[in-house]
This record gives C-alpha cells, sequence and structure tokens, in this order.
C-alpha cells in the first residue's frame, strides 16, 4: 500500500467553482480574491487580509512595509523562506534556538539574542501549533519590536484563544501541502489600515486600486504607481479554490487532530525509540505535520524502510538555515549556539497526515513504522 505524505483535500465543489472562473473569463485578481479576504480576516478576527502568491513574499512584504532594515530574530528550525525573506528585503537574521518539545522558538533565546540592531521578532509556528506568544509578545513590547508572525503551517491554529498569526503581522501559505490550499498562493493579515493599504500597493506593481477596482472606476486606464511594487497577486482561480477550502478548514483541522490521536495511542508503546509531538498548554494544534523524534535509531535507515513499504515519510528541516551554504557563507563571522536546533534536525521525522487518511492508510503507516524502527536500530 501506497501512503503519501500528504493529499490535498479537494472537493467536485472546489472544482466546480473554479471552472465557473475559467468560463467567466476573469482569470486574473478578481472577484473570488474580495471574498477570500473578506472571509479570511472574518475567520481570523482581524481587520484586513490581503492575498498574495506565496507566503513567501507574505513574509517578504511584512518586512519591506514595515522598513525593518536592521536584526530580525528568527529560528534556523524552519524552511528557508523565512530567512529569504528578512535577507531580500534588506534585513539580517538572527537565529535563536527552539524548545525540543515544540520545536518553536525558545523565548529565553530570544531575548538573550537582542542587540542594539534587533528590529523585529519572526516566529515560525512549526507544523501546526502556536509558538509562546504571550511570552514573545512581551519581549517585543519590552524592547519596541515588530512581530511577524510565519504561520505557513499553522492555519486555524491557536493560542490561548486567539489564531495563530494574528497577534502581530500574520502570514500564511495556501502550498498544497497546507491546511488548505489554493495551489500556489499566501495571505497577510494586519489590524494596521495604513500597513494594509501600503502592502496592497506593493503588491500590485505600486498601483494603489487593483485591476478590479479600476474595472468599476469611471476612468478605469488610470494606473499611477505611489510605489515601486511588485507582481504578488493571487489569482482568481486559485481564490475560487481558497473560498471553498477556507469554508471547510475546521473540519479538515479536526481530522488532522483524530489522525494525531489515533498516531499518538498507537506509538506510544514504542515510545522508547521516538519523541512523540505534543500539543502545548493553552494550544490548539492544527497537525499540518505529525513529526517524532528518534531515539537510538539510524533516521536513514529508518526512512528507507518506511519508503520502501510504500510511506511517504519525510524530514523537516534538515539542514537547518544556519548550516546552508548562503547563510553559513553570509553570516560567517557569528556563531550561533543552537544546541536543541542540531539536535532535532537530524532526528526528527515527518510521518504522513492529510484530512482524508484511511483507517487501512493509518494501520498501514504504523505497522511500517514499527517494522522500520525495529530494522533501524539494529542498523544503529
Amino acid at each position: 500500500m501506497d501512503v503519501p505524505l500528504c493529499v490535498p483535500d479537494v472537493t467536485d465543489a472546489d472544482v466546480a467553482r473554479v471552472v465557473e472562473v475559467l468560463r467567466s473569463g476573469w482569470l486574473t485578481h478578481g472577484p473570488y480574491n474580495k471574498q477570500l479576504e473578506a472571509d479570511f480576516a472574518r475567520y481570523m478576527g482581524v481587520k484586513h487580509a490581503v492575498s498574495v502568491n506565496s507566503c513567501a513574499s507574505a513574509l517578504y512584504l511584512a518586512v519591506l512595509a514595515l522598513g525593518i532594515r536592521g536584526e530580525v530574530i528568527m529560528p534556523s528550525f524552519t524552511f528557508v523562506a523565512t530567512a529569504n525573506a528578512a535577507v531580500t528585503a534588506g534585513a539580517t537574521p538572527v537565529f535563536a534556538d527552539i524548545r525540543y518539545d515544540t520545536c518553536n522558538i525558545d523565548p529565553a533565546a530570544i531575548e538573550a539574542a537582542i542587540t542594539s540592531r534587533t528590529e523585529a521578532i519572526m516566529p515560525v509556528h512549526y507544523g501546526g501549533q502556536a509558538c509562546d506568544m504571550d511570552a514573545i509578545m512581551t519581549i517585543a513590547q519590552r524592547h519596541g519590536l515588530a512581530v511577524i508572525e510565519d504561520s505557513a503551517e499553522t492555519i486555524g491554529g491557536e493560542y490561548r484563544g486567539k489564531k495563530a498569526g494574528t497577534f502581530g503581522i500574520g502570514c500564511y501559505s495556501f502550498y498544497p501541502t497546507k491546511n488548505m490550499t489554493t495551489g500556489e498562493g499566501g495571505m497577510v493579515v494586519t489590524d494596521d489600515d495604513a500597513l494594509a493599504e501600503r502592502i496592497r500597493t506593493y503588491v500590485g506593481h505600486g498601483i494603489s486600486s487593483n485591476t478590479l477596482a479600476r474595472e468599476k472606476a469611471e476612468r478605469p486606464w488610470l494606473r499611477a504607481a505611489t510605489l515601486p511594487g511588485y507582481n504578488f497577486r493571487l489569482s482568481n482561480i486559485q481564490a475560487a479554490l481558497g473560498v471553498g477550502q477556507l469554508a471547510r478548514l475546521d473540519e479538515m483541522n479536526t481530522r488532522r487532530r483524530e489522525h494525531a490521536a489515533w498516531y499518538n495511542a498507537h506509538l506510544v508503546e514504542v515510545q522508547e525509540l521516538l519523541d512523540l509531538p505534543v500539543e502545548a498548554d493553552g494550544c490548539l494544534h492544527v497537525f499540518q505535520m505529525y513529526t517524532v523524534k528518534l531515539k537510538g535509531v539510524d533516521r536513514t535507515a529508518f526512512l528507507a524502510e518506511l519508503r520502501r513499504r510504500g510511506v511517504g515519510a519525510n524530514v523537516h528541516f534538515d539542514p537547518p538555515v544556519h548550516q546552508q551554504p548562503y547563510y553559513a557563507d553570509l553570516l560567517r563571522q557569528r556563531r550561533f549556539d543552537l544546541p536543541v536546533t542540531e539536535q532535532v534536525s537530524v532526528s526528527i521525522v515527518t510521518l504522513p497526515i492529510y484530512p482524508g487518511m484511511t483507517p487501512a492508510q493509518r494501520e498501514h503507516i504504523i505497522a511500517s513504522v514499527r517494522a522500520a524502527l525495529l530494522n533501524a536500530r539494529q542498523v544503529a
């Protein structure tokens, strides 16, 4: 039996909505963008949501629009897009260590990394679980720092009843492996009116009114750039898919949580060989990924056996960003002491999880994990 790492949950209604847009002729930024942004802002409990073509663009625009040119504290245990956003916008990433239990950035490590050049904190909500936002916001307020949340992996996750990504400026991904998808795509959310308008302007070539608004204007041919912008727009086709996905987000997240609970119940007997994911106090974990940390097990052999059995397991993230060639060279004069990051990066494994997993697939994964642990333990 083959079980992929992730399968997007796309319904017939999603397909029909996309076909409707294709037949309408309005394929670029259009009416469904407006609906998706309004629905997303309402769901997150914020004033503004701006659709973009990726979470990478969302993070970049947040740094750019805030005018950050100094240091941005973030975890190294993340996808490289987090650091890329800071560098390409003219800022400097500074890496702080993570907590072993949640794989989220450690507030104590943030505090220790602050210098006179620090301008922002970029926490990454790892794998479906929010960071300790009480501690992070307290640090940010004490030092006068902006907070840009990389919530690519935690759409719908909560911290003490508040949605991840709504404490500072929130950035989300709609990549096919995420909790909802538009294929490629993302969103920026904020309660700051001026910041939202600035980001919207950057998204559409630096022109402050979008194509749809111009079409309804008295003189739709007028296009005057007020900023040197980009084309970071999400298409109407993608937004149409996103509208249906968002409407089912809580349902899909509930199924992810059910799968994770089932995994935990059936892997507890092998905990001497792996550490299971935890749900931190005050958090609603939405399990964009289900990860385990191996103990005394050869990870390469473990993954090879899983894949031989058709289980599409993977690793997120190895190497961590500070060990990747560009960043190792860029920041070579600054040494980062990240023992937990380095421990986790060489031991973590992501198992398949997605809303449509069947009981038979889950049983196959558990049987395969047990067999792979035995095989890899003998090699280790």
